[in-house]
């Protein structure tokens, strides 16, 4: 049964009316969107047609997506060899993925993780995608994720301070942007993942002032006319580098350095009228993904806002919309979940669809969830700014506030030299 609290399922025959129309103009651009909604329009058909019989369908497979999960940190499937360049960030989907389904993984199996993470420590700071390889912003972000996530004191050990931020300052570059490794290429992503690592580590004042001096001003330049960031100064708009943006500047405190209601004009209009989720680009199509790239950037940039403004206390996006595209078409059923219909699951969108869904149903209110459908479907709240469980967030700033390993001493070249972590 359900309360009336709880957001019930629409209409998906009314909402038809919703679908693409091209004005009898077809290009190649209307016939993928026409493509994806058939696609969508078969998942709320045959949704509709069974819910009644199979009350499943109305849940998150929480036990298949744990056992895949689970399955997934122990040994990746031979198509993830591409990514090994990105280990750390395997790590971190799983583990995020796991927290928000309130699924737990045993001591030994953490242990081990934090072990793997260690190994993947460059000695010159920071972490690289796998054991051995260069230190690199990405996976440096997604390893400190994940110990941040374990919280353990062996996790926290696993993070030497000073040589990261050793590392941080040789990717620094003298307008306050951030390559993402020594002489590679210069994007938001690289300012976000260097920020989010310094709050999370709570270094001293001193040092984020000398370390992020104009880097706000970098990110809004990298603002568009038509309210999103692009990837740098002049690029097109993007739901993955809006909310790097976005979430950067509010970390640093500096918000007010770019057009707000330009941005959450922008993002307002990525949702999909009839799929409910939403797109990354003007005219994309809809992906899972962008459940809390787009999804979380809506709530930052309303709590800039607000100013005492009721109106931006409420989530300003249909949180109901974007449950049923997550539930009803980007599940599998044997575990993991999808960018869109026909997609294989993957370890990626598995993290950022649930984050997606955890947003929705957290942003307005921690007391009272906004939940579509049976309680069970209701996931732990994730921290918008970090995208990991906001308790990890206050255990790291307070563990790392009173650690001892203090000595960053800056450099005149710009860099910074520091001590190896004393055991904690």
């Amino acid at each position: 049964m359900y309360s009336e609290d709880e957001l019930l399922f629409r209409n998906f025959q009314q909402l038809k009316s919703y679908k693409l129309d091209d004005e009898k103009s077809s290009t190649t651009t209307s016939r993928e969107q026409q493509k994806t909604e058939s696609s969508v329009e078969k998942c709320f058909d045959r949704f509709e047609e069974l819910q009644s019989t199979h009350p499943r369908l109305t849940q998150f497979f929480r036990l298949e997506h744990q056992y895949y999960l689970d399955a997934m940190l122990r040994r990746l499937p031979s198509n993830y060899e591409c990514l090994d360049s990105s280990r750390p960030w395997c790590v971190y989907w799983i583990l995020q993925a796991a927290q928000l389904l309130s699924f737990n993984f045993d001591d030994e199996t953490l242990d081990r993780v934090v072990q793997f993470l260690s190994k993947c420590r460059a000695p010159t700071g920071g972490f690289g995608g796998g054991p051995g390889q260069y230190a690199h912003l990405a996976p440096t972000y997604a390893a400190v994720n994940s110990l941040c996530i374990i919280g353990t004191k062996s996790a926290y050990r696993a993070i030497d301070r000073p040589t990261l931020v050793q590392f941080l300052f040789s990717v620094r570059q003298p307008d306050g942007s951030f390559r993402l490794h020594v002489d590679g290429e210069t994007d938001v992503r690289g300012a976000y993942c260097a920020i989010s690592c310094a709050k999370l580590l709570n270094l001293p004042d001193l040092v984020m002032k000398e370390l992020f001096g104009g880097t706000g001003d970098w990110i809004a330049k990298c603002q568009t006319y038509e309210g999103g960031f692009g990837g740098a100064p002049e690029l097109e708009a993007h739901g993955g580098y809006t909310f790097c943006g976005i979430a950067g500047l509010a970390l640093l405190n500096e918000a007010h350095k770019c057009n707000k209601k330009a941005l959450l004009h922008w993002t307002l209009l990525r949702q999909m009228s009839y799929e409910g989720g939403f797109q990354g680009r003007t005219n994309k199509l809809v992906d899972g993904c962008y459940s809390f790239w787009v999804g979380a950037t809506i709530p930052i940039t309303q709590a800039t806002l607000s100013g005492g403004d009721k109106e931006m206390e409420h989530t300003l996006f249909d949180v109901e919309a974007l449950q049923e595209y997550i539930l009803i078409c980007c599940q599998k059923q044997n575990g993991g979940l999808i960018d869109k219909p026909g997609k294989p699951q993957d370890l990626y969108h598995t993290c950022y669809t649930l984050s997606g869904v955890s947003i929705a149903q957290h942003s307005e209110s921690a007391s009272c969830p906004q939940v579509l459908g049976d309680t069970i479907n209701e996931l732990l709240p994730t921290h918008p700014l970090f995208n990991i469980p906001p308790k990890s967030v206050a255990a790291a700033v307070s563990h790392f506030k009173n650690s001892n390993d203090t000595d960053f001493a800056s450099t005149s070249d710009g860099n910074c030299q520091g001590e190896q972590e004393q055991d904690i």
